[in-house]
């Protein structure tokens, strides 16, 4: 049997730190593909297992360089491995300090490797985000024409408005098209929709934002969303459970939809109203039909069956 190897990796925007357990080695190299290709060519499929923080866009690189070549690994919030660093009651902060203690994590913890990249859920992502990016400088623009007395300002507020609604509409095609280019990103897309509340950008979010959708438990991908509720009780402390953390444009995808779902479907609209009764929360009541989406929906991507 093959002892693993936990190869430690703090990332940056321009340089990728590694410790080397087995050898106790450190090293740096440029964040350009060309180096980081030339390293991993050294690493062994089956015995090294990068482990590296979540670092958005920096580590795109290295992904694709280790899932090519055959090699484990794992990304992990920042949050958590700060605060396995202070249980180690490590004071000192570098580079080569994290990517040692990234290693030591990878041993403590031993987590399972992440699926290789998807291209294609890359693209989608970006063009999610992008829109996102717009819609809100859209918003900004709006909340300005609403404020705005002088006429110059006026006009010049709604034609910005003119152009980003532009803008938005050419890329929710591309979009549309990316989504119809893939069969199987295309048969997810319509199971989302036949979900009373979903609309199309909503399973866009999705799509985008939460990969893992029909792969994993319900409570699994409820904490993914930050829609499961979470016990704060100690001794006589006995405080309401709150949702915390997670990725918040998926809820606030999920959010949105629970409000139509409210709207325009008696089965959730009755789950609503008994919940809000018992609990005197309506807000309580809008996040427990977000998280029964978000339930169905991760039934419906497992099964391959739309809504009924």
């Amino acid at each position: 049997m093959i002892m693993q190897n936990y190869v430690g990796c703090d990332i940056s925007k321009q340089w990728v730190d590694f410790f080397d357990e087995a050898s106790g080695r450190f090293r740096q190299i440029d964040n350009q593909a060309d180096a980081i290709a030339a390293y991993v060519a050294g690493l062994c499929p089956g015995r090294d297992f990068v482990v590296m923080e979540a670092t958005g866009v920096h580590d795109r690189l290295l992904r694709h360089a280790l899932a090519k070549a055959g090699i484990a690994f794992s990304r992990h919030n920042p949050a958590h491995t700060h605060h396995y660093a202070k249980s180690t009651r490590r004071r000192a902060k570098t580079d080569r300090l994290d990517a040692r203690m990234l290693s030591d994590y990878g041993r403590r913890y031993q987590p399972e490797a992440e699926p290789a990249p998807c291209e294609q859920g890359e693209r989608l992502q970006s063009l999610a985000r992008h829109r996102d990016h717009l819609v809100d400088m859209r918003t900004t623009a709006k909340k300005h024409l609403a404020e705005a007395f002088e006429a110059i300002v006026i006009t010049s507020l709604e034609e910005t408005i003119a152009h980003f609604d532009t803008r938005i509409k050419a890329l929710e095609s591309l979009i549309a098209n990316v989504i119809r280019q893939n069969q199987d990103t295309a048969r997810d897309h319509a199971l989302m929709v036949s979900v009373p509340g979903v609309s199309k950008v909503g399973a866009l979010s999705l799509l985008a934002h939460l990969p893992e959708l029909g792969q994993r438990s319900p409570k699994s991908i409820a904490a993914l969303a930050g829609l499961a509720p979470f016990d704060n009780k100690s001794g006589k402390l006995n405080r309401r459970s709150q949702i915390q953390g997670g990725r918040s444009r998926v809820r606030r995808a999920l959010y949105m939809a629970a409000l139509s779902a409210i709207r325009t479907c008696d089965r959730f609209k009755k789950f609503y109203t008994d919940l809000a009764a018992r609990s005197g929360s309506k807000k309580l009541a809008i996040i427990a039909v977000a998280r029964k989406l978000l339930v169905v929906l991760n039934a419906i991507i497992r099964d391959k069956t739309a809504f009924a």
